[in-house]
């Protein structure tokens, strides 16, 4: 009992038995994500070894995603959004199914994989942005950064864990990985249906004047343009890695067992870095913090390649490790920064505006996965983080992110509607 009342004294969001509840249930369908991204791109590599077709994977889960992101958050802005979550999720459950049986049966073809994972993709569009602008309503505004600290959390201990257990269950059957996923997001609808909360729609407005507002408003204010776009050049540039991690096992000699260790240890950094910077307070250095972390992100990943080039596994996976780190300090703080700043009317558009960096990670793996046919993945990911890094300084050069410390730091501890102008300017 005294560890539980720390651990909520360290993260309040824990405290707000609403968010507990959905927390536990997103636990269940990010891990059934996780094995399920494990999986498609295990299945691929399998049938065809070709990176080319690791990127077009990427692709077919990205495209589709960041077409119907903007539709999605119109949609989280307009309609109820538990409703919005139950009904993503069970289309992801059915998709998943669906996959589990072509495995099973030995039916599957790479065009399957691509095909189911651009209809999964495509509920993500709505489901991403909703989740955004749904958990915001299950705390108090001062639980901000530890919410979204222990939202960034599920997805860490996700990829630590499911991995390991992932890369376990495709050595003994490709097939479970999927049926495992549907499990997942099932027991999402579970949870959902016990959660005695309703969160209407904000605007009756068309689609399309949803959309343009809430791109309107963006472009009105230069730190969200600067944060979006960090958090897009991140996504596309560095993280992207990770869509060719089949390649950099198979390259370290480790297999299915090192791919999925490579990913557990990922998990590992990231899971360090959210938990501290989740647990801590600062006082007037969001941005800065912001930028230091997005730089030593890079250069890690440049220690990774290099490390994988040189045939050194546990070197590379100690890269990998601080890359994961410094990318969950960065994009927790941002993420912060966004929800703290954004309107209750509009954060559905925003947040789902946002969530586009998600779906740039494997459509980065697209450009990755081309370019690392004739150069190899190392050398094509040391290419890759030199335009991130390329992006970090147009942002330190041009942007205010160093501006928001003192106004985020008040929004984050008051319902003050001063402190949200103050930022937004």
């Amino acid at each position: 009992m005294r560890y539980v009342q720390s651990l909520r004294e360290r993260y309040p969001a824990l405290g707000a038995p609403l968010y507990r509840r959905y927390w536990n249930a997103s636990l269940a369908s990010v891990g059934g994500t996780q094995l399920l991204m494990l999986g498609q791109g295990w299945v691929i590599y399998d049938i065809s070894g070709s990176t080319w077709d690791l990127g077009v994977l990427g692709a077919a889960t990205s495209i589709p995603t960041i077409l119907m992101t903007f539709w999605g958050g119109a949609l989280a802005d307009r309609y109820e959004k538990k409703q919005l979550l139950m009904v993503t999720s069970a289309v992801t459950a059915i998709l998943c199914a669906l996959l589990f049986i072509l495995v099973l049966f030995d039916f599957v073809e790479v065009w399957h994989v691509w095909t189911i994972a651009a209809s999964i993709a495509v509920a993500s569009g709505i489901d991403w942005p909703t989740r955004q602008s749904f958990f915001p309503h299950l705390i108090d505004r001062s639980m901000m950064l530890s919410a979204v600290a222990l939202n960034s959390i599920l997805w860490q201990v996700t990829r630590m864990i499911m991995p390991a257990i992932g890369g376990v269950i495709l050595a003994v059957d490709m097939s479970l990985v999927f049926l495992f996923g549907a499990i997942g997001y099932t027991l999402m609808i579970w949870a959902l249906l016990g959660m005695r909360i309703h969160v209407p729609g904000t605007t009756t407005d068309s689609t399309i004047n949803q959309i343009k507002e809430g791109l309107l408003f963006i472009a009105s204010k230069s730190i969200f343009v600067y944060l979006l776009t960090l958090s897009f050049g991140g996504m596309l540039f560095a993280s992207s890695y990770t869509t060719l991690m089949p390649a950099f096992a198979t390259l370290l000699g480790s297999q299915e067992a090192g791919y999925g260790l490579l990913l557990s240890i990922s998990g590992l950094g990231s899971i360090v870095g959210t938990a501290v910077v989740g647990s801590v307070t600062l006082h007037r250095s969001y941005g800065s913090v912001i930028l230091i972390s997005a730089l030593a992100s890079g250069i890690a990943l440049i220690g990774f390649s290099v490390a994988a080039i040189s045939n050194s596994f546990w070197v590379a996976a100690t890269f990998v490790a601080l890359n994961a780190a410094f990318t969950s300090v960065s994009m927790v703080l941002l993420m912060t920064a966004l929800q703290a700043s954004v309107p209750d009317q509009l954060r559905g558009r925003v947040m789902g505006i946002h969530s586009i960096t998600y779906s740039l990670m494997p459509l980065g793996g697209l450009f990755l996965g081309a370019l690392a046919v004739p150069i190899c993945a190392p050398y094509a990911v040391i290419v890759t983080c030199f335009l991130f890094l390329i992006v970090i300084g147009f942002v330190t050069l041009n942007g205010p992110i160093r501006s928001i410390d003192g106004a985020l730091t008040r929004n984050l501890t008051e319902d003050s509607t001063q402190s949200t102008q103050e930022l937004n300017q």
